[in-house]
């Protein structure tokens, strides 16, 4: 077993809880919260944590041990309270920490955009807070590739300037890459941002595009296609991102010494900085990926063709140069290989 302690925020989340798997199955001693709110179903969280060993709904603050494994615990924690983060680190005695909490979604930040305020910037500033108090070795954080926003040149590469965001969640995780930047330099806290595009797979959001195609096409009712169907995403299987964070968790950021304050890259940085793209780098058209689904489950979807909604970006596209560079890794699933696991999964967990 490791000796390393880790912190994991969002590990009833899609990408904590994989996450979360993956680093008990390697013995190291992980310590998860999470805020179990209702932005989605709580019981697809609660079954997460159900499948980590967790079989009971904690209530806050109370510690529970997995009956699966010695090396994971449950904390029910919000990241806005922060008087309790503050208390967990000083008790829990962190060497790493990954922040994947976040109140996540394009869409629904039009709707309640102080949602985001409140656990995107207020609840970072407080893991911030608590990893400079608590000389945390490395943190590593949720970042978006919606933060690209207007950027046309593609692929999207961290060398980029990121300053036109489109939505208020893409502002948000802007933020967190500033704000981490600042604690990177003032008190010498290695910080990487993780730049996730699409991530699907098992266990997945059921707000997200697999999840509601999957599950309008087996009941027989129609599907919005927004943009008309000219979307082009770099979906990235769940597994392939978990994979590229434990990389970066096994890897602080260190200065650039190459970096040039006359002509300032954006990935990096002379303080402990580090931005990376974790995506496939092989964009498929929206039209592609609904054909995959139909493959799987034997049956055409009705489609309802839409205009873009605000927020949307129509193309993504990861320039992963960075990290196949510094960490020797890039996502490579098919979405092939990825919606069927998906779908088996759904079929599974559904009963059907």
């Amino acid at each position: 077993m490791s000796s390393e302690k880790i912190l994991i925020t969002g590990a009833a989340g899609f990408i904590g809880f994989h996450l979360s798997k993956k680093l008990v199955s390697e013995g190291f001693e992980v310590i998860g919260i999470d805020s179990i709110n209702d932005y989605y179903d709580t019981q697809l969280k609660l079954d997460r944590l159900n499948e980590l060993g967790i079989l009971e709904e904690p209530n806050y603050d109370e510690v529970v041990r997995s009956v699966k494994s010695d090396n994971f615990r449950f904390v029910k924690l919000n990241l806005e309270d922060k008087d309790k983060i503050e208390l967990l680190f000083k008790s829990q005695g962190f060497d790493k920490v990954c922040n994947l909490a976040a109140q996540a979604g394009v869409r629904y930040s039009l709707e309640n955009p102080q949602a985001y305020i409140d656990s995107n910037i207020v609840g970072f500033i407080n893991i911030l807070e608590a990893c400079r108090n608590h000389k945390i070795k490395n943190l590593a954080y949720a970042s978006s590739s919606s933060v690209y926003g207007l950027n046309e040149k593609l692929p999207f590469s961290v060398n980029d300037n990121v300053d036109h965001p489109i939505s208020l969640y893409a502002a948000s995780k802007k933020s967190n890459e500033l704000m981490a930047h600042t604690y990177s330099q003032l008190f010498n806290l290695p910080t990487t941002g993780l730049r996730f595009f699409t991530a699907y797979g098992p266990w997945g959001r059921p707000d997200m595009a697999l999840f509601l195609f999957t599950k309008a096409i087996l009941e027989g009712k129609p599907i919005n296609v927004f943009n008309n169907g000219e979307m082009i995403r770099d979906f990235t299987y769940v597994t392939d991102i978990v994979t590229g964070i434990c990389k970066v968790l096994d890897n602080p950021a260190t200065p650039n010494s190459n970096w040039d304050g006359t002509n300032p890259t954006p990935g990096s940085s002379i303080a402990p900085y580090k931005i990376y793209n974790i995506g496939n780098n092989s964009p498929v058209k929206l039209m592609d990926f609904i054909s995959a689904i139909e493959n799987k489950l034997g049956k055409k979807a009705n489609k309802n063709f839409m205009e873009l909604q605000p927020g949307d970006v129509p193309e993504t596209y990861a320039d992963v140069s960075a990290l196949v560079s510094d960490l020797e890794y890039q996502p490579n699933t098919s979405i092939e290989v990825g919606i069927s696991n998906f779908i088996d999964w759904y079929r599974d967990y559904f009963k059907l």
